[in-house]
């Protein structure tokens, strides 16, 4: 039985379907998404949504939809779906779905009458295109395929309505057309791989709704000019191609072109191998440079989710080649920030006070899964010169304290991960000593000491050591209090109680200024206190402010976005920490809750994990469709425990 398989009673069932979505993307950042029914839900969905550099550096949506009509004897089944105005849904395509299929390649199936069609589609990798193969598998008269085009022509951020400037001209290709609605924009591509005849027919789709931009408070609905449409008599048993994209390509080469691509693909019959797929789909290239998103599909490159994720998205799937591609990128940005220059590459929020830290965890996860020599070899400098720059006070937002602390404003801009802002300030105004900061910084003196000293500079590694040492001790007298467990931030006299997750990261790191008892009070009191089966929560319910619904407008998310949901990436330093307290005795508790993001590759983004889930039962996922921390942390997790079964 097919791992990602969902039958005709759930694909129907717009309750069920609507909410399921698919994405395929290509290292360029350009996507395909929309939901398993092919309804658009969201602004951001569209079959062919591709940057579009000399406009902005946003994604664009150039072809959102492709409706498609069976037609026999005079009579017309059209298999789109649209949404609209009062709930209204049309032509209501999605009933005469039997099956959808997504193991290999997205696979939907169609039954009009005694007509099975079998569409199918795959993302070019290495060009915007996108290629959609129908197979007519049984069908007992003539029967002929009717395609209609809906183009935006529109950034990912807006929307399209019904104007004047938008061209309407266009231009016939082999066995197609290309058209282009505004300036600026590249052509769109449109072609079969059989002859077929174009009817130019341009109109209007007005109202179209996208009901998850409603539920987040934004504006909802768009118009879509269609073209015309193409139409083609397809044979029991015969194939056709449909292709888009931004190039013309020779109608012959369409179906061998689907079967390389399709053949190219990993198919997504195993937890491993969808995590697997959705790691590759973080992954950006951009001429010489290599990023990696923190999201989609509206994320963008954000320093510290790439350091974070990095090791998950490649060493945990044993692609050292594509980490080293990114860290040549990650150290360029880096050594431009900390010799105060612009940073120069798309990578975002370089300047927070916690970034240069992960990355020096990042490097450490690349020393244990090669080894600590060629870690050195290819990273030393870099980590004595990270270490020199917070040491030298050099940061604008990192102060190292006599006490061996690092010290972080918060107040006025958020500075860690949980970074939201309401109302033009910090939700959660973290400040002065933060908790996990202060760890990266125990850990990353303690590993760059053990680095420097196996290259034979053991005069930086004893001052590193003894740095660690103070740091160690202030860290047990500023952070731990007499329940047990770990403040969140201190400034000065004001110490926050609130029970939050940032203090597993004291018990998960390597090296850890806490003793072993230490460590398993915090843990106890996260098992106990922030624990669900889809990450840790932002805060503990016990704890004033606890808000674990992510809905509503956008002021109301950004007060609930850290303030007790739960987010998937914790748990991989969470079950980290577990193991290290547990070792062998606790693989079978990981395992266990490993189970409850397996249950994920069904829903939300197939084969992916969302971004957030609410902190209460039903534990309902939330924002972004597919966060690429979350995936790495769970990959690298499950490669933890390989070597703990070996």
């Amino acid at each position: 039985m097919s791992y990602l398989r969902f039958d005709k009673t759930l694909m129907v069932n717009l309750q069920e379907s609507l909410p399921r979505e698919i994405l395929r993307t290509n290292k360029s950042g350009a996507y395909h998404c929309t939901t398993i029914v092919d309804c658009n839900t969201r602004k951001y969905h569209g079959l062919l949504v591709i940057p579009v550099p000399n406009l902005d550096d946003e994604n664009h949506v150039l072809l959102s939809s492709l409706d498609e009509t069976v037609i026999q004897h005079g009579a017309e089944f059209n298999l789109g779906l649209h949404k609209y105005q009062g709930n209204n849904f049309s032509p209501n395509g999605h009933k005469y779905i039997r099956e959808f299929d997504c193991e290999h390649i997205p696979a939907t199936t169609y039954r009009v009458g005694g007509v099975i069609l079998r569409k199918e589609n795959v993302f070019v990798h290495h060009e915007n295109r996108i290629l959609i193969r129908y197979t007519l598998v049984d069908a007992h008269s003539a029967t002929t395929l009717r395609f209609r085009p809906f183009l935006a022509f529109r950034s990912v951020r807006e929307y399209t309505h019904e104007n004047a400037q938008a061209s309407r001209d266009y231009q016939l290709v082999e066995n197609g057309i290309k058209t282009c609605m505004y300036p600026g924009y590249p052509e769109l591509y449109m072609q079969l791989n059989k002859k077929n005849e174009f009817h130019y027919q341009p109109d209007w789709y007005r109202g179209i709704e996208y009901p998850k931009e409603q539920e987040r408070g934004y504006d909802f609905n768009e118009d879509l000019y269609v073209p015309g449409y193409f139409e083609v008599d397809i044979k029991k048993g015969e194939s056709i191609v449909f292709s888009a994209g931004i190039s013309e390509i020779s109608p012959r080469k369409l179906k061998q072109a689907f079967e390389a691509e399709a053949a190219d693909r990993t198919p997504r019959d195993s937890f491993y191998h969808c995590l697997k797929n959705s790691a590759h789909q973080f992954h950006n290239k951009q001429g010489e440079e290599h990023y990696v998103l923190a999201g989609y599909p509206w994320f963008k490159c954000r320093a510290r989710d790439l350091f974070i994720s990095l090791p998950g998205l490649t060493l945990a799937v044993d692609e050292q080649d594509e980490f080293e591609d990114v860290m040549n990128t990650a150290e360029k940005a880096i050594r431009n920030f900390i010799e105060d220059k612009p940073v120069g590459y798309k990578i975002y929020e370089m300047e927070h006070p916690d970034v240069l830290l992960w990355a020096v965890w990042t490097l450490q996860q690349y020393a244990k899964d090669t080894s600590r020599e060629q870690c050195r070899l290819k990273y030393g400098k870099l980590l004595e010169d990270i270490m020199r720059y917070i040491r030298d006070r050099k940061h604008d937002n990192l102060f190292l304290h006599e006490n061996g602390l690092l010290y972080a404003n918060g107040k006025e801009k958020a500075v860690t991960w949980m970074n939201s802002t309401a109302n033009g300030h910090p939700v959660i105004p973290r400040t002065g000593y933060i908790v996990e900061v202060n760890a990266l910084w125990y850990n990353a003196l303690r590993f760059v000491s053990d680095i420097v000293r196996e290259g034979g500079n053991d005069i930086l590694a004893d001052e590193l050591d003894t740095q660690a040492e103070i740091t160690g001790k202030s860290f047990v007298e500023v952070f731990r209090n007499e329940y047990g467990y770990l403040f969140d931030y201190v400034d000065g006299y004001m110490m926050d109680w609130s029970v939050r997750p940032n203090m597993i990261f004291a018990v998960a790191f390597d090296y850890s200024p806490l003793d072993r008892t230490q460590k398993k009070q915090v843990l106890d009191i996260v098992t106990k206190e922030l624990l669900t089966p889809k990450g840790l929560r932002t805060l503990s319910p016990k704890s004033g402010g606890y808000n674990p619904n992510y809905v509503g407008p956008q002021t109301q998310r950004d007060y609930a976005y850290h303030q007790g949901t739960a987010w998937p990436w914790l748990m991989g330093f969470y079950m980290e920490a577990y193991l290290r307290i547990y070792k062998m005795s606790g693989i079978s508790f990981v395992e266990r809750y490993l189970i409850g993001f397996e249950d994920e590759m069904t829903s939300h983004c197939i084969g992916s994990l969302p971004e957030l889930f609410d902190g209460n039962p039903p534990f309902k996922g939330r924002g972004a469709i597919s966060f690429a921390m979350n995936v790495a942390e769970i990959l690298r997790i499950l490669k933890l425990l390989s070597k703990y079964n070996l």
